[in-house]
Parts: C-alpha cells; sequence; structure tokens
C-alpha cells in the first residue's frame, strides 16, 4: 500500500504510549508502505526521541523530527532519503 498520489500520509498517534509501543507500531505500519511512501508518527514519550531514529536508520528509512507542544512528530519516508 502506498500513498503517492493519495493525499495526507497515514497518522499513527502513539501520544500516550510508552516504548516500546511507539516504534512496534510504527515498523508494523510501514510494512504495508511501498518504498517511497510516507507515514507520520506522533509519539509523546522520550524513549522514542532516540528509538525511532535508531530504528530508521537500521531499517533504512529516511526521518525527519520535529517538536511540537509537549510531543513529536515523525515524518518517516519508507525506503530511504529525506521526506519533503
Amino acid at each position: 500500500m502506498s500513498d503517492a498520489g493519495h493525499g495526507a500520509p497515514p497518522l499513527l498517534d502513539a501520544r500516550g504510549t510508552r516504548c516500546p509501543v511507539p516504534v512496534i507500531r510504527a515498523a508494523r505500519a510501514c510494512r504495508d508502505l511501498d518504498d517511497g511512501a510516507t507515514l507520520v508518527l506522533l509519539a509523546d514519550d522520550e524513549a522514542a526521541r532516540s528509538d525511532v531514529p535508531a530504528w530508521a536508520r537500521m531499517r533504512g528509512h529516511g526521518l525527519t523530527v520535529e517538536d511540537e507542544d509537549g510531543w513529536t512528530r515523525y515524518t518517516v519516508l519508507v525506503g530511504g532519503g529525506s521526506p519533503d
């Protein structure tokens, strides 16, 4: 399943969950996405600040991180590169 050409990327809201739940949910969601697709993960667990980037690196996904008010938005580009 790819989000290319289908509007907004899938949004996975893992706020209120604790490690390792945000990474596990993101990994499961990315399995259903094609290379080049984007997934947006929202998380407020401090451990996700290191876990999500480490997971993305190990899996070869691109990642941008944006701090919001009390939580973080992780935009994952499946298969590498950097999200637009």
